[in-house]
């Protein structure tokens, strides 16, 4: 009776699984209690050459190395292996769809020998592995998967044609992306450049303007040097005549001051304007000038007021101490 139990137990301990060699769909099933039963068993029935030994067990669906025991008893009944001699490396197909299972090796010589007919599965492999890897692909990478019929693409990604249709929506929204961000990258640079040629013919400009300006100062020298001697205005302060709207408001008192001391010829000279329009200015600059004194003085007029005020309210008195503790 213990003899039997033993047995029993043995029996019991077997997990079913299915093997198979690298680049087959030939599968066997077999029963093993240990990876080493299953390794010793796999060589029997695949006929595997002891010169390649020891071999590899992987799971077919993902390539996964099971080299523990434990891990081993942990997986599922019938779980499919594939059986790998000591030179052989692991490669993915699409056994549900009924392909045949093809090397890295024989699947560059198909995409050689038909050209581009087969670059599409490249990529399609490369996404189904990492869905992220959308951002990494080329512009004729994303195309080439948005061209393909979506029917072929579902088969190679083992998905239905209603998710592979959002895919390929998405593939697309991702070039236009790029299209889109390319073409406001030129119109930027169109701009930038716009910009720099404005800014060219500006400075051209107030060279010509300034070259202008100082002709007209050596021509008038000879008849007027004694006025245009006496510009003393600095070239802000010209700068701040010629371009603000109402420069009165923008310039200080003292600026205000030299302008309306400055000789309005040599002014309008330097200015390059009119003499009425320079006398114009310089009205407003004294306006501005007179309102100015006038604040001043009622300012200071107010604080004299006050002053006197508190002057006759009384005594001054202490200024208040701390209290001192007695000693």
């Amino acid at each position: 009776m213990e003899v039997v139990g033993e047995a029993e137990t043995e029996t019991e301990a077997l997990k079913p699984c299915l093997l198979r060699r690298n680049h087959s769909r030939e599968q066997h099933g077999v029963a093993a209690s240990c990876l080493e039963q299953l390794r010793s068993k796999a060589c029997d029935i695949l006929a595997i050459d002891k010169s390649l030994t020891p071999v590899t067990l992987v799971l077919a669906e993902d390539g996964t190395i099971v080299d523990d025991d434990d891990y081993f008893l942990c997986l599922p009944s019938n779980t499919k292996f594939v059986v790998l001699a000591s030179n052989e490396k692991w490669t993915y197909s699409n056994s549900d769809g009924g392909t045949a299972w093809i090397t890295q090796e024989s699947f560059d010589v198909d995409e050689t020998d038909s050209g581009s007919g087969l670059k599409w599965k490249n990529v399609a492999r490369q996404l189904k592995e990492d869905l992220s890897s959308i951002i990494l692909l080329s512009e004729e990478d994303l195309q080439v998967l948005i061209d393909v019929p979506c029917s072929d693409l579902a088969q190679e990604l083992c998905q239905s044609c209603v998710t592979v249709q959002g895919l390929q929506n998405t593939l697309q929204q991702v070039l236009d992306q790029r299209e889109e961000a390319r073409q406001s990258k030129q119109l930027l640079e169109l701009y930038l450049q716009a910009l720099e040629k404005e800014g060219s013919i500006l400075s051209k400009q107030q060279e010509a303007s300034a070259s202008f300006s100082d002709k007209m100062d050596a021509v008038d020298a000879g008849s007027n040097r004694e006025s245009t001697s006496e510009i003393t205005l600095t070239g802000q302060v010209l700068t701040a005549l010629k371009e603000k709207p109402a420069p009165e408001l923008s310039l200080s008192s003292r600026d205000l001051e030299m302008v309306t001391k400055e000789d309005p010829k040599a002014l309008a000279i330097a200015l390059s304007w009119g003499l009425k329009k320079t006398e114009t200015l310089q009205q407003a600059c004294h306006q501005e000038l007179s309102l100015r004194l006038q604040q001043v003085q009622s300012l200071s007029s107010l604080r004299s007021v006050s002053a006197r005020r508190s002057s006759l309210s009384g005594e001054p008195r202490e200024p208040k101490r701390a209290k001192q503790e007695p000693t």
